[in-house]
């Protein structure tokens, strides 16, 4: 285990408070959450089922069935928050829990997660809940648990921080691997144990390793191609650490991959340290993506950047904020985002470099932090 010193603690009980404070603005009686990364930061519960009915006003109802009766009794009260839970093994029956509740707390403006709800799922949720209140309207709730979490408490820098450095040390000690003739697969599956080796729970998705030509797809999956010398190697991965993801790419050669190869690391690596020079508070979305992404226009790659600069990073690999030409809006005090230009050359190869950065009010602070020099 390579992080024995205490993370600080998450600040969980906090969480529904500010939420009921926002469905009261919103105009909303109470919010019924399904997703379960938002489950989790609400609750701080961790297992694969579970439905909170979280009203504007009054007690929280949390749902669950028998496998987890125990282990809900101890996450919340760990967690430190106040909810009633019901459990029960049939579906019916945790409905009628969720329409008891409703009628109870005299909903008639119900928000639902509607990015995370399907469409069947909504029609019988309208249908049930007008039993126990006729005149209940469902309404879409948006992001509105998403837009909480995007800011992050100490404990949940501490842990991103954590899987950040775990990746890192992974990473740094296989890499005279890639001189060995060893596959793009083989080196994923030993950077996976790496990791779990020093104190990850998981991947944060699966690692991209892709030599040569493969390079040139940005989602590459590992393949049994032998990595060869002088070629561009991009490596994209990252862990979990109680809850909490890492995301890194860096772009290496076993050898010199020659001149041509050499600018499109160098046109990238200054496009990306543009882009991080302008994060900071305040600073607007498409203004990083646009730094990053003019300088490699101008250097005649821009149709072969196909992707956003960044994204956010916690509980989800992919949470808000987008850093995009298609975003709005600007990066808020402990955001924790990444920047990854890539130009990708098909048949040839491709570059990508990544950070995970802290938002701050005059900058950032990176919590990659292997070096990203190109030759090994």
């Amino acid at each position: 285990m390579m992080h024995e010193h205490a993370l600080a603690p998450l600040d969980v009980a906090a969480r529904l408070p500010k939420l009921q404070a926002q469905l009261q603005s919103s105009n909303l009686d109470a919010l019924l959450v399904n997703r379960l990364p938002n489950i989790r930061y609400l609750s701080g519960f961790t297992g694969s089922a579970g439905i909170m009915l979280v009203p504007a006003v009054g007690e929280v109802l949390f749902v669950t069935d028998g496998r987890y009766t125990e282990q809900s009794a101890e996450q919340l009260a760990v967690a430190g928050v106040s909810a009633r839970r019901s459990i029960h093994m049939a579906a019916s029956d945790q409905m009628d829990a969720l329409s008891d509740a409703i009628a109870d707390a005299r909903v008639r403006n119900l928000g639902l997660e509607g990015h995370g709800v399907t469409w069947d799922q909504q029609r019988g949720y309208a249908k049930r809940f007008a039993e126990a209140v006729a005149d209940i309207e469902l309404h879409s709730a948006g992001t509105i648990v998403e837009d909480l979490r995007r800011v992050k408490d100490d404990g949940e820098i501490d842990r991103i921080a954590a899987a950040c450095a775990i990746a890192d040390d992974a990473f740094q000690s296989l890499l005279p691997r890639l001189a060995s003739g060893v596959t793009e697969r083989d080196f994923a599956i030993a950077l996976e144990f790496a990791m779990r080796e020093r104190g990850a729970s998981a991947n944060s998705f699966d690692p991209i390793i892709a030599s040569g030509p493969n390079g040139a797809k940005p989602h590459a999956r590992p393949s049994s191609r032998i990595i060869e010398r002088n070629e561009l190697i991009v490596c994209d991965f990252g862990c979990i650490v109680d809850g909490y993801c890492s995301d890194m790419t860096r772009t290496v050669s076993v050898g010199d991959p020659g001149p041509d190869a050499q600018r499109l690391y160098d046109v990238v690596f200054a496009a990306q340290a543009a882009g991080r020079g302008l994060v900071r508070e305040g600073a607007e979305l498409v203004a990083i993506d646009a730094a990053c992404r003019d300088l490699i226009t101008e250097a005649g790659w821009g149709d072969l950047f196909s992707h956003s600069t960044g994204h956010g990073v916690g509980i989800e690999i992919h949470e808000a904020p987008r850093v995009a030409h298609t975003a709005s809006g600007s990066l808020l005090d402990r955001d924790v985002v990444t920047v990854e230009p890539g130009v990708y050359l098909p048949g040839v190869g491709g570059v990508r470099i990544e950070d995970t950065v802290v938002v701050g009010p005059t900058g950032s602070v990176s919590l990659t932090n292997t070096p990203k020099g190109l030759i090994l």
